[in-house]
């Protein structure tokens, strides 16, 4: 199963479960969206379950918080993670405050899909990946899965969630994992074990990280894309690696990489967004101050460039393998 089979089903479940739960947005009915997510999901749930909306995202959203209030739990899709900034005021001023503001008495179930990331040669407006701004707003918890298992148990469980969350899906690996090298030939899910996703119902808990690869010399902390990067440079390099996808950003499992940095005495924060005020000068804060004690040396970031994204110059920008190779290097002073 890929990805998207994977949070198709995850979707299908949870419609089947909870009759309160709608999906909206762009092209999500009759075509099933542009990569096709909800596929099939308003032939059976019908047009009042699963619906199009006007290319309005702050209409989507404000929607998506009235119906919220109301009782119900909608899945609003945005179709491209660039396209979410219309729609900030809706989820910072009203969703991420409706619980805090009522006192309790409204809540808002709401989990925002939304494809996020380059390695698709889509150019400045279809390939960024604005998670920090989220992280950063409080009443707001930020998903972003690695592999097809991950991805169900984590929109289940988003989903059945009281607070609003903003699940970004890396659309690089739709349809298989992504080790940097873009001029070698994609690899199908169907070869990878995260593929294995099961039929049924089961979650995956927000704020739990995973080891995906134990090692001495060094933690690297990343998460989506970034962590089959991570994966094929320990392989490549030989360089013993402990490579943590985080899966939440908020919450964050911080215990989890607090026990690898005491272990490993080094750390190099990995992601696709952009340097500066990144998710990754959070993650180089909290290990700074939490295992000081512990570091041999600097936290390293290997990240995007303070630019927009390029079209041309795509792999540029992107943190491939041979800037994340040097990074690892020079923290383990080789």
């Amino acid at each position: 199963m890929n990805m998207i089979q994977a949070i198709n089903s995850a979707l299908d479940i949870c419609m089947g479960r909870d009759a309160d739960i709608t999906v909206l947005g762009e092209d999500v009915g009759y075509f099933g969206g542009v990569f096709k997510a909800t596929e099939g999901l308003q032939k059976k749930y019908g047009k009042t379950r699963v619906f199009d909306t006007p290319i309005t995202e702050c209409g989507i959203i404000g929607v998506a918080v009235g119906m919220a209030a109301y009782g119900l739990r909608p899945v609003p899709e945005i179709q491209f993670a660039d396209y979410i900034y219309p729609a900030l005021d809706q989820i910072v001023s009203e969703a991420a405050r409706l619980r805090y503001r009522s006192a309790g008495e409204f809540t808002a179930p709401i989990t925002v899909r939304s494809p996020f990331g380059g390695g698709i040669f889509g150019g400045q407006t279809h390939s960024q990946s604005p998670e920090a701004l989220f992280t950063h707003v409080a009443g707001i918890k930020t998903v972003v899965p690695s592999n097809p298992h991950d991805a169900k148990g984590l929109l289940i469980a988003a989903i059945e969630d009281n607070d609003p969350v903003i699940f970004f899906e890396p659309k690089r690996i739709y349809n298989g994992p992504f080790d940097g090298h873009y001029d070698r030939p994609v690899t199908p899910w169907a070869k990878h074990p995260q593929a294995r996703v099961p039929e049924g119902y089961y979650r995956i808990p927000l704020g739990q990280a995973a080891v995906v690869r134990e090692g001495e010399a060094a933690t690297l902390l990343c998460y989506g894309t970034m962590v089959h990067v991570a994966l094929g440079v320990a392989q490549e390099t030989g360089i013993d690696v402990e490579v943590i996808d985080l899966r939440t950003l908020v919450p964050l499992d911080i215990e989890t990489i607090e026990t690898s940095v005491r272990k490993t005495g080094r750390c190099i924060v990995l992601h696709e967004a952009t340097r500066t005020s990144g998710f990754g000068a959070e993650l180089a804060a909290l290990v700074q101050e939490r295992c000081f004690y512990s570091l041999e040396a600097p936290v390293e970031r290997v990240t995007g460039w303070d630019t927009p994204y390029p079209h041309s110059l795509e792999w540029a920008y992107f943190p491939g393998p041979v800037r994340l190779t040097q990074a690892l290097k020079r923290v383990i002073g080789a």
